[in-house]
């Protein structure tokens, strides 16, 4: 009987091994096929491959380190503090398989084990793109030295609207671009900041100065070795319209010899217009960083009540050297609270966009806080200074930020972006009173919702603060033609055109101005002027065509029928439509 107990026991312990004895063949491929491979490829950021077993096992004692600190695949939200697509985290039960099979001798098994190995698709990632621009010049990186931010202007070449549904991004040479992102420039401020065209500028973090009448468009276009591009759903895709620049700002590592880097862009178009409308959500309290030397844990906060139910679909952290702990989360109105992202250990070397596997549902009335945390000691080992120094915020990589983006989409039907964005310039002026921005954003936004008269005080305020800002200039004077006062909104129109004479707007609204004053001519003139700039816009013809009938009115009134036809037929040239025209035609 003791014999067959020790049998039975011998049995169980050989189980037992044979249970905890893993191969490549059977146990690892798959993990790294699925994790490692994406970027450790031929073409791919990686610097070396890992695709082969002999790939795998050349470096095995450093894999099982590099997966057991999880420096190692890449990814920084903890686990279960959102519930992202396209995770890229280990289980702790693959870290300890990983380690066991190399402390077993990284054998190989089995070959009919194996897994067949990952294809991946040479080129373009989703087929031929509908447009691809490059960039104008390429960039010279130098061969040493600190990480460089670099920022590359393109103008797409489309005579129309255009729904774009994806976005490819091919920097070059991977090994040089750690990561990029595009922003739609319609305003071209990004023009503003070359010192000769084409030739790109600096900057680490972009603020786009977006036009306060043009809707943020909502969208994170954001690239990173081994990921693949975003497909737009159908209703999602974003626009681009002729004359829009897209500004590419990348993440460049020197390589230890000059390399130039010229990269592209392929558009992918959809006939599918857009049909639902996110927003970029900013949390942000940039005006708190001051972070004194030797503080381990200085903390910035933000909390923003959303004025409507909302999905959110995508989450962005981004912070600088010294950000350590960085959290996200929503306070329902019951109280209880729903974790967006938590990274416990921030690096911004693998900063990212997280898309969420299902969107995450907020009600009206919840309050969205991030929580970051920064350490400002010489036990940082990511602390550029040492020993440390104050540190404020700024957009060179020794500066700091703590930004806190979510892609909000309404639930309502419609376009609901300015109900987010008045609540969110309100919230902006709360902590920055003097913000021209916000004052400018609100001043657009009551102006849209036909409340000339609250808007004129948000724009004298904003020009209190920016006295040469030919938008505040053109925004005071639309709200002074919405509460009738029309010379003083003639005035403004005028001082608008001075400062910018390529201004179109203001010069249309000047226009407008005169016209309503029964200023013919120097209507005439400025409506001259918006068509020389834009010869094929419709809106700015129908509005030209109608002073034309207005100036032939008053033609006709004293008396001066030939020329009062004269002017009758300009409309009718510019807006064949024009009934108005037609009719004093006929009734000669």
């Amino acid at each position: 009987m003791r014999a067959a107990w020790i049998s039975i026991a011998a049995l169980l312990l050989s189980a037992s091994s044979r249970a905890q004895s893993f191969t490549f063949a059977r146990d690892i491929a798959p993990i790294i096929y699925q994790h490692c491979a994406t970027c450790h490829r031929a073409g791919e950021a990686g610097p070396f491959p890992l695709v082969s077993y002999e790939d795998v096992k050349r470096r095995a004692p450093l894999i099982a380190k590099l997966t057991r600190s999880r420096y190692m695949p890449p990814w920084l939200p903890e686990a279960g503090y959102g519930d992202f697509a396209d995770s890229n985290r280990l289980t702790d039960a693959q870290v300890r398989m990983i380690s066991d099979w190399v402390a077993q001798g990284a054998k190989f098994g089995n070959l009919a084990d194996l897994p067949a190995p990952p294809r991946f698709t040479s080129g373009w990632q989703l087929g031929p793109p509908d447009l691809i621009v490059e960039a104008k010049q390429a960039f010279a990186l130098p061969a040493a030295g600190t990480d460089v931010y670099w920022n590359f202007i393109f103008t797409p070449p489309i005579d129309r609207l255009r729904y774009v549904r994806a976005v490819e991004v091919r920097p070059g040479d991977k090994r040089l671009v750690h990561h990029a992102a595009i922003v739609v420039d319609r305003s071209h401020w990004g023009r503003e900041q070359e010192k000769s065209p084409g030739a790109g500028f600096p900057g680490m973090e972009l603020t786009n100065r977006r036009s306060v009448f043009d809707p943020d468009d909502g969208h994170f276009l954001f690239w990173k070795p081994g990921g693949a591009p975003y497909v737009e759903p159908d209703g999602l895709a974003w626009r681009l319209a002729p004359g829009d620049d897209l500004v590419l700002n990348t993440h460049l590592r020197p390589s230890g010899k000059p390399e130039q880097v010229r990269p592209s862009i392929g558009l992918y178009f959809t006939d599918k217009p857009q049909t639902r409308y996110p927003m970029l959500v900013q949390l942000e309290h940039d005006g708190a960083l001051n972070i004194p030397p030797g503080a381990r844990d200085f903390m910035v906060s933000d909390d923003f009540k959303l004025p409507l139910d909302a999905d959110v679909l995508a989450v962005y952290p981004h912070a600088h050297y010294l950000g350590k702990v960085l959290e996200g989360y929503a306070t329902l109105p019951d109280g209880k609270r729903k974790w967006l992202i938590r990274i416990p250990d921030w690096d911004q070397n693998w900063q990212t966009v997280y898309r969420y596997k299902d969107p995450v549902f907020l009600p009206k009335g919840t309050v969205v806080s991030m929580r970051f945390h920064y350490d400002n000691s010489a036990a940082n080992v990511r602390n550029p200074n040492q020993p440390p120094k104050l540190v404020s915020a700024g957009n060179h990589a020794t500066d700091e930020m703590g930004h806190l983006w979510l892609q909000v989409l309404p639930r309502a039907a419609g376009d609901r972006r300015v109900e987010l964005d008045e609540a969110l310039m309100k919230h902006r002026l709360e902590k920055y009173p003097d913000d021209f921005r916000a004052h400018m954003i609100l001043g657009a936004l009551l102006l849209a919702r036909a409340n000339a008269g609250a808007a004129v005080p948000m724009a004298e305020a904003a020009l209190r603060i920016q006295p040469k800002d030919a938008e505040a200039r053109n925004l005071l004077g639309s709200a002074f033609m919405g509460v009738g006062r029309v010379p003083e909104a003639i005035v403004q129109f005028q001082q608008a055109v001075a400062l910018r004479p390529d201004f179109v707007n203001a010069r249309f609204n000047l226009g407008n101005a005169f016209a309503r004053s029964n200023r013919w001519q120097e209507a005439i003139g400025e409506y001259n002027r918006v068509l020389a700039a834009y010869p094929n816009d419709g809106l700015a013809k129908q509005k030209f065509a109608q002073a034309l009938v207005q100036y032939g009115d008053a033609l006709l009134k004293d008396g001066k029928r030939s020329e009062a036809a004269a002017q009758y037929g300009k409309a009718l040239s510019l807006d064949p439509k024009n009934e108005a025209a037609k009719a004093r035609l006929q009734n000669r």
